[in-house]
C-alpha cells in the first residue's frame, strides 16, 4: 500500500467514525482531511492522465514537445557550454591524464603503407635492382616488422609534448567548439527524437510520483487539523 492510499483509507475512517458516533470533531477532521488528501492525489494524478472534462489535466504528455526543448536547453546551456567542453579537454590533456591516442593508433591498419612505399620504391631508380631480387614480393617478409615499427613510432609521436599541444590547440579552436557542439546537440536531438509522450510520462513519472505522494499525506494532515478547528469554532 502507497502513502496515498493509507492517508485515504485513515481519512475516510475518521469521516466514518465521526458520523457514525455523532462526534462533530471527528466528523470534520475525517471530511477535511480527506477532502485534503483526494484534491491533491487528483492533481498528481492530472499531471501524468487527461482526465476527460478538467482542462489543463494530462499537462506532462500535453507538453510533450515543450519537455523535449526544455531537456536539450539544459543540456546545452548548462552542461555542454563551451566553458565546460574546454575545462574537460584541459583536464584530459593534462598530465597523467593527457589524452591517450595509443588504443586509436593500434586500430589504424597500416598495411596500406607499407605497400605504398614497396610502390614508390618500384617506380623509382631502385625499381630495376629491386626486380633483380625478386621484385616487389622480395620485400613481403618486412611487411610485419614495417606496420609495427611504424605503430610504435606514431604512437611515440603522438605522446610527445608538440603533438599534445598542438592537439589541444586545434581542440580549442572557435570552428572545432562549434564543430563539437553541433555534433553533441545532433546526438541529443537523436535520442530525443526517439522518445514517445508514453517514454516521456513514464520517466517524469517514476523521478517524482514517489515524493509527490507526500502531498497528499501533507494535504490530509493539513484538511484535518482545518477540520477540527472548524469543529471547535461552530
Amino acid at each position: 500500500m502507497n502513502k496515498s492510499f493509507i492517508t485515504n483509507v485513515i481519512a475516510l475512517v475518521l469521516l466514518v467514525a465521526g458520523y457514525v458516533t455523532g462526534n462533530t470533531v471527528v466528523l470534520y477532521a475525517g471530511l477535511f482531511a480527506f477532502s485534503g488528501a483526494v484534491t491533491n492525489w487528483l492533481a498528481i494524478h492530472m499531471l501524468f492522465e487527461k482526465v476527460p472534462g478538467l482542462y489543463g489535466s494530462g499537462v506532462i504528455p500535453a507538453r510533450f514537445e515543450e519537455f523535449k526543448l526544455a531537456i536539450k536547453t539544459l543540456m546545452m546551456q548548462q552542461f555542454f557550454t563551451q566553458t565546460n567542453i574546454d575545462r574537460f579537454l584541459n583536464k584530459e590533456m593534462a598530465g597523467e591524464n593527457s589524452l591517450n591516442l595509443k588504443p586509436v593508433i593500434e586500430k589504424i591498419d597500416l598495411h596500406p603503407a607499407f605497400d605504398s612505399l614497396v610502390e614508390v620504391i618500384s617506380n623509382s631508380s631502385f625499381g630495376g635492382m629491386l626486380a633483380m631480387f625478386g621484385g616487389a614480393e622480395a620485400l613481403e617478409p618486412l611487411k610485419a616488422p614495417f606496420v609495427e615499427k611504424m605503430q610504435e613510432s606514431i604512437i611515440e609521436i603522438s605522446q610527445s609534448d608538440t603533438v599534445k599541444q598542438a592537439l589541444k590547440e586545434q581542440l580549442e579552436s572557435p570552428q572545432m567548439m562549434e564543430e563539437i557542439q553541433q555534433n553533441i546537440e545532433n546526438i541529443i536531438d537523436q535520442r530525443l527524437n526517439e522518445l514517445t509522450p508514453k517514454m516521456v510520462k513514464e520517466i517524469v513519472q517514476a523521478m517524482i510520483k514517489q515524493h509527490l505522494g507526500w502531498l497528499v499525506v501533507w494535504g490530509g494532515i493539513f484538511g484535518g487539523i482545518i477540520g477540527v478547528i472548524s469543529a471547535s469554532i461552530l
